[in-house]
């Protein structure tokens, strides 16, 4: 009788996510809450803003997560989550890792003064930005992690939005926080090494995780990892660190770059767009691109 093959697992085989929480098809905002939590591990607690995740947990008095956690206002992620270390630390726990965890919404924008805040302070927490990129818990509305060219509610096909993407990882950088990383949940390995890297560092450590949403971005659930896999592939999401605000290091540089329209055409977000408006987008990402390799090569 031949031997049947074990395939050795690259995460660890404990779950703090359980089924029955309350997530779209093809949400990636779960798979990031399901990463981190494999990383940070029983002795965690979450604190969660107004937010997709608010609802995806599961209605009072029940929770979809192993953990604890303390729902709080939307403009309180970094600052709850201050206060619950504090708590902790009162009571003599200086072990339990507190994470704030975020839609882009509470972070890039309502959230943006408690975070700029816990950084310049140097609280000692996690906080992690899931992003998918509009206000999606209320309606789908634009938030200024909204790509250029993307269709929202409030920004219709006829007045789509016209604004870069929030640079919130320089804003992050510029308080010279321990670390920071960005992350998509189409590579968790490498999301799952950071959250654990950032686990066993001090202060305000920030993860900026790419998560797509089908329902605001008009995509097929099935396509989630393959956006997740694009964006990095394409360069308009590169996975990099910052530590201390100043050494930059890329995890992932593609050999040749895809063209944004791979990634573009997914979605019926950007269906709207015109060649010319995408070859402004590819220009932009480009751009950005060697921004980043320049930033890399000034710390070599």
């Amino acid at each position: 009788m031949k031997k049947e093959k074990t395939m050795k697992l690259s995460l660890p085989e404990e779950e703090f996510i359980n089924s029955g929480h309350l997530a779209c098809q093809g949400c990636g905002a779960t798979l990031a809450m399901r990463y981190v939590l494999k990383a940070t591990g029983k002795r965690t607690v979450v604190c969660i803003p107004a937010c997709c995740w608010a609802v995806i947990d599961g209605p009072f008095p029940h929770s979809s997560l192993d953990v604890p956690i303390f729902h709080c206002a939307f403009e309180t992620a970094a600052s709850s989550a201050t206060g619950v270390k504090a708590g902790l630390e009162m009571v003599g726990d200086h072990e339990t890792t507190v994470v704030a965890f975020a839609g882009d919404g509470g972070t890039f924008d309502i959230g943006i003064q408690a975070l700029s805040g816990a950084a310049e302070r140097n609280d000692d927490i996690i906080y992690v930005c899931y992003d998918n990129e509009a206000y999606m818990n209320t309606g789908i509305q634009r938030s200024s992690a909204t790509p250029y060219g993307a269709w929202t509610t409030t920004t219709p096909v006829k007045h789509f939005k016209n604004r870069p993407k929030k640079d919130i990882d320089a804003i992050l950088a510029a308080h010279g926080i321990p670390y920071l990383a960005t992350a998509s949940i189409g590579y968790p390995e490498d999301l799952y090494k950071k959250a654990k890297k950032a686990k066993d560092i001090k202060g305000t450590r920030f993860l900026h995780i790419y998560t797509p949403c089908p329902a605001g971005w008009k995509s097929r659930p099935e396509d989630t990892i393959k956006l997740s896999r694009l964006v990095v592939q394409t360069g308009i999401f590169p996975l990099y660190e910052i530590e201390d605000g100043e050494r930059y290091t890329i995890n992932m540089k593609p050999k040749e770059r895809k063209p944004i329209n791979e990634y573009l055409k997914l979605q019926g977000r950007f269906r709207h767009l015109t060649e010319d408006q995408i070859a402004l987008m590819q220009e932009q990402v480009d751009k950005n691109w060697e921004r980043l390799l320049r930033r890399v090569s000034s710390e070599e």
